[in-house]
């Protein structure tokens, strides 16, 4: 399964079985090519083969303690900052840049005057609806597809996408830094499995710390990127298998190896379609997804992190799956959202918190 755009040319590009995703955060197409009702009814059949033979675990044992809502806020980070939002969009800050995209959730007038808005080195046009593509508009002067970002120490390159994305997702970055902080702290080398990795951030920032990285991804446009970003920060030589394979497919032969892993970071798509006519449903899927990444958490492990963008539900679905997925593990679940707060002009001036996706975590204490 792929991953987003969450990325090269991609929050929702392509899915954890396939090549499109329509919560696309990777720039490949993210309305599949029409079916008719006999195709469509056979790419059904044929999504996650392998699952079919794999029914779920009968779990017993009491369910995690609970932590519910937990809001997990940046306020920027390294290259990154909300400066304002308001009237369906938001003004960011990336490096350089100051950038406008498209922000449904932005219900409010923005905070700053006009004339600050106007003051833009790319705006997103277009086609503003998650599915559908658009083009930049650069107020002051054409600017190239990349340019150098860096967060937690990590460099890599910001990229204008035809799907509203620049190769990264800043909101992650509290994720980011909890495992950073668990891969420092165990006094061993921690393997860490990277799904839907999308451009590499994550796997770059574990590794960098000192784990061992597995990094998965559908899309071989994102592995690419992926790929030269590690090159960027001249990190060629960390321990990081980049593995271009349908996420599910692949987490069902670690199983059947006995692999294991003591982190595993999961963002899978809404929907996605794969380059053999896998389909990918989250609200079908998951459930057998954390199953199988629950058989391959070490003993040892240090925690379990699903992200979900663009769905209409409640944290509470995917909380109480993760409780019982987790069942008879002990531990804590903690579940909520991932929020980015406006941090002003300078960086610093809390304003506003804009929430950008659903989370579930489960930490063995």
């Amino acid at each position: 399964m792929k991953q987003k755009e969450r990325r090269p040319a991609q929050k929702k590009t392509s899915g954890p079985s396939g090549e499109t995703r329509r919560d696309d955060r990777a720039g490949r197409p993210a309305k599949p090519v029409a079916q008719s009702v006999v195709a469509r009814e056979a790419a059904r059949q044929s999504a996650v083969p392998a699952a079919a033979a794999r029914p779920l675990t009968t779990r017993s044992g009491e369910r995690p303690t609970e932590r519910v809502p937990v809001i997990l806020e940046s306020l920027g980070a390294g290259d990154f900052h909300l400066i304002d939002s308001g009237d369906g969009q938001k003004l960011e800050q990336y490096g350089p840049y100051r950038i406008i995209r498209p922000e449904a959730q932005a219900l409010w007038r923005p905070s700053l005057a006009p004339q600050i808005w106007e003051k833009v080195d790319a705006v997103f046009t277009g086609d503003t609806d998650e599915e559908g593509t658009g083009r930049w508009r650069f107020p002051k002067a054409a600017l190239g597809e990349t340019w150098p970002l860096n967060l937690l120490g990590v460099d890599f390159l910001g990229r204008f996408t035809s799907f509203r994305h620049v190769g990264v997702f800043p909101e992650q970055i509290v994720h980011w830094s909890w495992m950073k902080d668990q891969v420092e702290r165990a006094g061993r080398p921690l393997k860490v499995l990277n799904l839907f990795g999308y451009t590499g951030i994550a796997s770059l920032v574990a590794a960098a710390a000192g784990a061992e990285v597995t990094h998965v991804d559908a899309s071989k446009k994102a592995i690419g990127w992926a790929r030269e970003n590690q090159a960027l920060g001249r990190m060629e030589k960390l321990p990081i298998r980049w593995i271009c394979e349908d996420a599910m497919k692949f987490i069902l032969r670690e199983e059947r190896r006995g692999s294991q892993y003591d982190i595993i970071l999961t963002d899978p798509p809404k929907f996605g379609r794969g380059p053999n006519g896998e389909v990918w449903h989250l609200f079908e899927h998951l459930p057998l997804m954390l199953d199988v990444c629950r058989e391959i958490l070490s003993p040892q492990a240090a925690g379990l992190v699903l992200t979900a963008y663009s769905i209409r539900a409640s944290f509470y679905s995917i909380h109480e799956l993760m409780r019982e997925t987790m069942r008879g593990a002990g531990g804590a679940v903690e579940s909520g959202e991932l929020v980015i707060r406006e941090a002003g002009l300078d960086g610093n001036t809390p304003g506003r918190a804009l929430s950008t996706s659903l989370f579930s975590r489960w930490v063995p204490k």
